[in-house]
């Protein structure tokens, strides 16, 4: 079989745990893929600098001036000729619409949602592993797809478990598809009541099982949040409806979700938990890469086991349920105000379950902002959830 061509890829948040293991998927498949652009905050100026150095990519957009100065004497003492350095909160925007032929957004928070749309805008392929564009601004990126100026297909899903859906989606027509099946490793509360949750501290909640991440997503896959976020997803991505999409615990993460068909078929994606090969993936779409991640073991013993989420002690996949069916920014209500509630609680302001019960209240006290019309919209909202759940966390 020929190999594909050679793909140019914009890489946004080129820093991050998603943009070093894109790197890594670069390196490995130097035929594949050729980095031309990086997008970075620009702390720390030295990793940025050395990802430069090592791709010559042509631009480079970076959050400040600042920024753009330390970059700037970071090369030069490499001996290296500076590429051109966009700088500005809007920069990874417009470097989201440069000649390429895939954008991936690895960018954290709802930073990502201008650059999301402006690749998509300028007809590129997106590999998307930033959230907050389809949780804060799916309304924005379905009025697109709506409207015919841009294709659903467009959009490639980086996280493991919407990658998975992905691929066996190819197993049949959109018409026989039943119902999509999320998995979940339960994080390391699997099995609790929510009465043992009670006191759980944030030591506690970091030792995720299975997956090494940051701090919020960590907290967030103790939760359930995430596992919610990702229902809210997979709604968007795929335009299933949320009652056909459900969540299944899976403790040894080899099964990344599966799709049920209508003759009682279920077709499931299993490997190793590695981001590269989603990663991989979603930058090669539609074809794969070879050799970027470990395969299966077949000569060894294992088991899998699959277990009903227990909503009562796990609320948290219910409540985002109904945030997506009520559509318009309250999507952006929830990401936000959980983001403030996972740092008082790492802060001891509030306890573990107060994390999910403050949510809900903050939603329910939600104003009816209507749909959102830009990204101004979706960041007024988020801005009255922050406020409205800061106040909630000082009673």
């Amino acid at each position: 079989m020929p190999t594909p061509p050679r793909r140019d890829v914009v890489l946004l948040g080129s820093t991050g745990s998603i943009g070093t293991q894109a790197l890594d998927v670069v390196r490995r498949a130097p035929d594949r893929f050729r980095v031309v652009a990086l997008a970075a905050a620009g702390r720390p100026p030295d990793d940025l600098g050395r990802q430069v150095v090592e791709t010559g990519a042509q631009t480079v957009a970076v959050a400040t001036d600042a920024a753009a100065g330390r970059l700037e004497e970071v090369l030069a003492a490499a001996g290296h000729e500076p590429p051109e350095i966009l700088a500005g909160p809007d920069a990874a925007t417009h470097l989201a619409a440069y000649p390429c032929d895939v954008v991936l957004n690895g960018i954290t928070g709802s930073a990502g949602l201008g650059p999301t749309l402006a690749a998509l805008d300028a007809g590129r392929l997106l590999a998307l592993a930033n959230k907050e564009s389809l949780i804060a601004g799916g309304e924005l990126v379905r009025a697109r797809v709506e409207s015919g100026a841009v294709r659903r297909e467009q959009i490639v899903p980086v996280d493991s478990e919407h990658s998975a859906i992905a691929q066996c989606l190819r197993s049949g027509r959109a018409e026989e598809v039943r119902r999509l099946v999320v998995t979940a490793s339960g994080g390391p509360f699997r099995g609790w009541s929510r009465e043992q949750m009670r006191n759980v501290t944030p030591r506690q909640a970091y030792a995720h099982p299975t997956w090494d991440m940051g701090p919020v997503i960590t907290i967030n896959s103790a939760t359930l949040i995430n596992k919610g976020l990702e229902v809210i997803e997979a709604h968007e991505l795929f335009g299933i409806g949320y009652d056909r999409i459900e969540v299944v615990v899976h403790p040894q993460s080899i099964v990344h979700s599966m799709v049920e068909f209508v003759d009682g078929a279920t077709v499931a994606k299993l490997s190793p938990p590695d981001m590269r090969l989603p990663i991989a993936l979603a930058l090669g779409w539609p074809d794969r890469v070879p050799e970027v991640a470990p395969s299966m073991d077949w000569t060894r013993a294992q088991s899998l086991g699959f277990e009903p989420l227990d909503e009562d002690a796990f609320p948290a996949v219910a409540l985002a349920r109904q945030v997506g069916a009520a559509g318009g920014v309250v999507g952006a209500i929830f990401n936000a105000a959980n983001e403030d509630l996972v740092e008082a609680f790492v802060a001891g302001r509030i306890g573990y379950l107060d994390i999910v019960d403050t949510l809900r209240r903050t939603i329910d006290a939600a104003p009816d902002f209507g749909r959102p019309r830009d990204i101004a919209d979706v960041l007024a909202a988020e801005q009255w959830a922050r406020e409205r759940a800061r106040a909630e966390i000082a009673q």
